[in-house]
């Protein structure tokens, strides 16, 4: 259970849905490279903030900011309740009747063997997200979740 939990998808997961890639500086070449929706980097954030809540307010505080925060989004199982934001999306977009959607490759860079893809979701005519992964299935699950994300709120 605990492992399924502070894996790094995960813990990206827990990073997207709190937003902290918005919040954190970023060399150029990072920044265009896409490294706010880098995997990795996300989950680094979230290690970081629950660190920095520790070091600061005590055990405590993480514990309340955990129960606040994460805790409402993992099943009795210790899986995540939204794990699969592409079919969660599906099913938001068909209910709202807000047309079909669409995932659509803007840009494929990298040489073969480390190829990136960049995928926007279209609800309709809109996009909603944008996703940046080393394949295209993690490409469209980031894609998803922000655009999941801007609909929830």
């Amino acid at each position: 259970m605990r492992a399924s939990i502070v894996c790094e998808p995960s813990l990206a997961r827990f990073a997207e849905m709190l937003e902290l890639g918005t919040h954190v500086l970023l060399g150029r070449g990072e920044e265009q490279l896409g490294g706010r929706q880098r995997q990795a980097l996300l989950a680094d954030l979230f290690e970081s903030l629950v660190g920095a809540i520790y070091l600061d307010q005590g055990l405590e505080a993480v514990r309340s900011f955990l129960a606040s925060y994460i805790f409402p989004h993992i099943d009795s199982n210790g899986g995540l309740l939204v794990k699969d934001f592409k079919s969660t999306l599906q099913e938001k977009a068909q209910h709202a009747g807000m047309g079909p959607i669409e995932y659509r490759i803007v840009e494929e860079r990298g040489p073969a063997h480390d190829r990136e893809f960049v995928i926007e979701v279209l609800i309709g005519e809109t996009a909603y997200g944008t996703g940046i992964g080393r394949t295209k299935k993690e490409a469209e699950q980031q894609a998803a979740a922000e655009a999941w994300r801007k609909l929830a709120d």
